[in-house]
């Protein structure tokens, strides 16, 4: 109130308790008051929450809020999960970069090496057929070691959008069993996440996943053509798995929505290419390995929030002949021939004017970037290129740099070396 002296909105606004007949403490509120510092954990994440929801608290205490923006450690993403990579990092630039990972930019040269990128490429293929191996401990689907691995895992939930993944892969069927299979790139599609107990969609999401993939998996037409598998108990030790062995790193929520994930980084340490959209760390990867090696789409924040005032699901639909194909199927009950009705909220969630996650409108777009990932992954050459770049870029995002930074703009804390600390 001496800050903004009359200004009763404000005070409303920013007023700890919620006022009402039923009265709430507004919790994220109390702890922006009560903390030194606040931060977001990617650049996006930050100035949302500068410009949006903490508006006000950033108006009146700009210095206290920074970024942060997440990693993961080596250590565990590469050095224990993928040794084979590690083995062959540390020949070619020395051992220091397990923890100074800004080290691995030593090996952008090496991308120009046919000898270097082939034992990249069976290094790699070494790691794809350590997930086919496990998922064979699950599944009993044979998969290609030539294909394309096309991953997404995290948790099921609708900002994530692995219903727009699963709209590529019916998509993509569609096409097989209308012959439209000129320049095609085998693929092996992977998603994997648990639900929350309650989130109704979700659960219905993975029911979805299940019933497309026995549909496509079991039809004489497709055969290697294209494969889905949900990876069943997905958690941190099956990770150790999937990501060494993924070429295409899904990270396709919805602009806005996710505040970092740190998915992405644990695939482009281990060489995999990103398709994405400006969300969360995915703009910092791509600011990192450059727009010519990250398979960009979507609509951006504010082009959603413009386009959200008239969105119309039906019409995109109906001018998408692809997109109409797919929602033929999925309206027909191909998928659920012995369910009927199961889909129809999920189906209806789609197609829904008030979608906050807007699937439909990134479709195309995803669609047509995808057919760019199937081109690229056809040159076998330019691929393993742009896989050494992206781990030779993947340096920012150690925890060992987001650590150093959260110590030294807020704990502020003396580092103790430990070889001093254990020679005595």
């Amino acid at each position: 109130s001496r800050r903004w002296p009359g200004d009763t909105e404000r005070l409303a606004r920013m007023s700890l308790i919620k006022e009402g007949t039923d009265q709430q403490v507004r919790m994220a509120y109390l702890a922006i008051v009560a903390s030194y510092s606040v931060n977001g954990v990617a650049k996006l994440h930050t100035s949302l929450l500068q410009k949006g929801l903490f508006r006000d608290f950033y108006e009146m205490w700009p210095d206290k809020f920074n970024n942060k923006t997440n990693g993961v450690t080596p250590r565990r993403w590469i050095a224990s999960c993928n040794p084979g990579l590690a083995d062959l990092i540390t020949a070619t630039i020395g051992d220091g970069w397990l923890t100074h990972l800004d080290r691995l930019e030593n090996l952008a040269p090496y991308a120009d090496d046919s000898d270097f990128r082939q034992r990249w490429w069976q290094i790699k293929r070494n790691a794809k057929q350590c997930l086919i191996d496990f998922q064979k401990q699950q599944h009993d689907i044979e998969l290609s070691l030539d294909a394309l691995f096309d991953v997404q895992v995290k948790r099921i939930h609708e900002y994530k959008r692995q219903l727009l993944n699963v709209l590529h892969v019916i998509h993509l069927y569609d096409r097989i069993k209308r012959g439209d299979t000129e320049n095609w790139t085998n693929r092996n599609v992977f998603i994997g996440g648990k639900a929350a107990p309650g989130y109704y969609i979700a659960k219905k999401t993975i029911k979805l996943i299940n019933n497309v993939a026995d549909v496509i998996n079991n039809d004489p037409d497709v055969g290697d053509r294209l494969k889905l598998v949900f990876l069943k108990n997905y958690q941190v030790s099956a990770m150790e798995i999937i990501c060494p062995g993924t070429d295409l790193s899904e990270q396709i929520s919805t602009a806005g929505k996710e505040a970092s994930g740190t998915g992405n980084m644990k695939f482009m340490m281990n060489g995999a290419l990103t398709i994405g959209t400006l969300d969360g760390a995915n703009i910092e990867i791509r600011d990192e390995v450059g727009p010519e090696n990250f398979f960009l789409f979507g609509m951006t924040v504010d082009q959603l929030e413009a386009y959200r005032q008239h969105y119309d699901p039906l019409t995109v639909i109906n001018e998408d002949p692809d997109l109409a194909r797919v929602f033929e199927l999925l309206d027909g009950g191909h998928f659920n021939r012995f369910e009927p009705g199961i889909f129809d909220g999920l189906i209806a969630s789609l197609k829904s004017k008030q979608d906050p996650w807007m699937s439909i409108a990134d479709f195309r777009s995803y669609v047509d970037t995808q057919k760019r990932v199937e081109a690229a992954y056809r040159d076998t050459e330019h691929w393993v290129r742009m896989s050494i770049l992206n781990t030779a870029h993947s340096g920012k995002f150690s925890t060992d740099r987001t650590i150093t930074e959260y110590n030294q703009d807020i704990w502020k804390l003396i580092p103790i070396n430990m070889s001093d600390s254990h020679s005595g």
